[in-house]
């Protein structure tokens, strides 16, 4: 078998396992109705009377938050290891992401209609480490010979990086107050602003931002693979979408919007698949995992989709339940 064909096969493997891993997860949810069953409602009304709704909602934010964090956590580990962790504060995302992590696994279990102090205070952590990584990796290009060029910017610390912990954790804090909205005829709001329609903005340019970064470094790539186009023009149309559905008038499905969230999760799982064949490209393919991983394109990248898609679609359902949210 020549090594074209196995590329060949290994690439199509890989995008198997990451399809037959995204139908597991959507087999496995089954649509949510419009009436809550009655065990969750007997629960509401015993906790306070909150709408389910919003419960729910709150439960697919912290899942998209949890999606991110995972991504951080496998991304920066490999890309700090790779820098060897020359500066101690390289730890702080790992440890900050992981802790993101369990955070969001405790919020999509808790049915509960109440804020959790400690997981607003670790979204809150999130966020701010987010802030801070971006300032770290701009002083590391800017102190580089050449200062912000070309060169600087493809191979130094990649700018857009930081953002996605620093937006796990404002969904996550978002998702805290949809779900401590009091009584079924509030609406849900996030500083006095709707809740769902500040979510979808904020979806919407962490999707340019994702894929204006992942356009950077397609483009260090050449784009030699015509699928490398799909992550640079998918997600902004799906970043115009959310935009619209933010700014537009109360009540409309928005089914173009959530058919195409859908499709930009199944991009971000796809996204695993491609980017083990470009590692199984380099010298020795998987059988030199531990050098290719290192420098073939991030295997953790692409789910950062997924999770501001999954974000997208709870934005989009707190909207259709609550029409001036």
């Amino acid at each position: 078998m020549s090594k074209a064909v196995e590329r060949d096969l290994l690439a199509l493997a890989g995008l198997a396992v990451s399809g037959l891993a995204l139908a597991s997860v959507m087999s496995a949810r089954t649509p949510q109705p419009r009436l809550a069953p009655p065990r969750r409602a007997i629960a509401a009304r015993r906790d306070g009377g909150a709408r389910p709704v919003t419960v729910s909602a709150a439960r697919k934010l912290n899942t998209a938050a949890g999606t991110l964090a995972v991504s951080v956590l496998a991304d920066s580990t490999v890309e700090h290891y790779r820098g060897s962790f020359k500066n101690k504060a390289m730890y702080a995302p790992l440890i900050v992401s992981a802790l993101t992590l369990a955070t969001s696994l405790h919020g999509t279990a808790d049915m509960r209609p109440f804020a959790h102090k400690a997981r607003d205070a670790t979204y809150l952590l999130a966020a701010a480490t987010g802030l801070l990584g971006t300032g770290f990796h701009l002083y590391n290009i800017g102190k580089k010979v050449g200062g912000f060029c070309w060169q600087n910017l493809f191979y130094g610390a990649p700018i857009g990086a930081p953002m996605a912990i620093l937006l796990s954790g404002l969904l996550g804090f978002c998702s805290e107050r949809v779900r401590e909205t009091d009584g079924p005829r509030r609406r849900p709001e996030i500083f006095r602003l709707p809740a769902g329609r500040a979510i979808a903005a904020v979806v919407g340019a962490g999707l340019l931002g994702t894929s204006g970064e992942a356009g950077l470094l397609h483009f260090r790539g050449a784009y030699h693979n015509p699928f490398m186009m799909v992550p640079v023009t998918l997600p902004p149309v799906g970043a115009a979408l959310l935009m619209s559905a933010a700014s537009g008038r109360r009540g409309p499905e928005h089914r173009l919007t959530r058919w195409w969230m859908r499709l930009l999760a199944l991009m971000g799982f796809a996204g695993v698949g491609f980017h083990a064949y470009g590692v199984s490209r380099n010298m020795g393919g998987w059988r030199n995992w531990s050098q290719n991983i290192l420098n073939g394109p991030p295997l953790p990248a692409p789910p950062s989709f997924a999770g501001l898609a999954l974000a997208g679609l709870a934005a989009l359902g707190l909207m259709r339940e609550h029409p001036d949210a």
